[in-house]
């Protein structure tokens, strides 16, 4: 495989107003590794998700709209325990917090032995993430499991999310799979000042270099990504601006993915997080986490 993500893909219930007021919601799928995963996919990567989803309809909803996708949906295990979803409002700014329905799902219940069972030992790259950290115990321990295991290149998102975890066990598991890691993904200010109690993102880029990552990109939004690596090298790469935005979500996770998919085929870093750049950036113009998805072209286009 070219990318392994392991993580849990989500039912997607999105309004076009705010959830305080909507009454009416569209269905999709989404949550970060199955948008990660998407995004790879759709950069004509070799792309498999590793997770458990529940023996039930939205299950193999689910299992069907990532391989339509191109996923490889061979370690999507149908189990115990219910489907993931959750719920959205729509919001421009980015401000709004997603309404969560997983506690106890199929996907919190993996472990170790889901990593053992899959191709993360021989893929290219493998994207691990905070929010898979944060689902359970046995969830941390297989993120953690998986970035000693493989012999890859480790992407490793951030990602803290207040509702599923604190910031104590989030900077516990970035500083666990840090030494691992070819790219640290962490965002400034939300991801930095919450596990790194840092909000500039130079502070930020340094602090996880000092933890052992080969390289981290810090993303600050419409100031694009702050690139740092461990032989001393600083880049700032700019956004792209979008004539509008519609909905922030899954913007980090298409960077993520598309970039996986770029290290995965041999392109240099730089190259990889102005592609994931790129990639952000046409995430925004649609709604949902796999609601608008950058093609090769719309890249290639974008970073000339």
């Amino acid at each position: 495989m070219d990318v392994i993500v392991l993580g849990e893909p989500l039912v997607e219930f999105s309004a076009d107003r705010a959830l305080t007021e909507a009454v009416s919601f569209r269905l999709s799928f989404s949550g970060d590794a199955l948008n990660a995963s998407v995004a790879a996919a759709a950069q004509e990567a070799r792309v498999a998700l590793v997770t458990r989803v529940g023996a039930d309809e939205f299950g193999e909803r689910l299992t069907g709209f990532a391989a339509a996708r191109g996923v490889d949906t061979r370690w999507m295990t149908p189990g115990e325990g219910s489907t993931g979803a959750y719920a959205l409002g729509a919001d421009p700014s980015g401000e709004r917090a997603f309404c969560y329905m997983r506690y106890g799902s199929a996907a919190s219940r993996m472990d170790r032995g889901d990593v053992d069972r899959s191709p993360v030992a021989t893929a290219r790259v493998v994207v691990l993430g905070g929010i898979t950290a944060a689902l359970s115990a046995s969830c941390a321990d297989a993120v953690r499991h998986a970035a000693a295991t493989a012999s890859g290149r480790v992407v490793y998102d951030a990602n803290f999310r207040s509702r599923l975890t604190t910031p104590e066990a989030g900077a516990a598991v970035l500083r666990d799979v840090a030494p691992h890691a070819a790219v640290v993904k962490i965002s400034s200010p939300g991801d930095g000042e919450a596990l790194l109690g840092r909000t500039d993102p130079g502070e930020i880029g340094r602090a996880c270099l000092e933890m052992g990552a080969a390289a981290v990109a810090v993303t600050m939004g419409a100031g694009g990504v702050l690139l740092a690596e461990a032989d001393g090298g600083t880049t700032t790469i700019p956004a792209h601006p979008v004539a509008e935005v519609v909905d922030q979500t899954g913007a980090g996770d298409a960077f993520t993915g598309v970039m996986a998919a770029w290290l995965a085929r041999g392109e240099s870093l730089p190259d990889a997080v102005r592609a994931g750049a790129a990639a952000a950036s046409v995430n925004l113009t649609g709604r949902g986490g796999t609601g608008r998805v950058a093609t090769p072209d719309e890249i290639r286009k974008l970073i000339g």
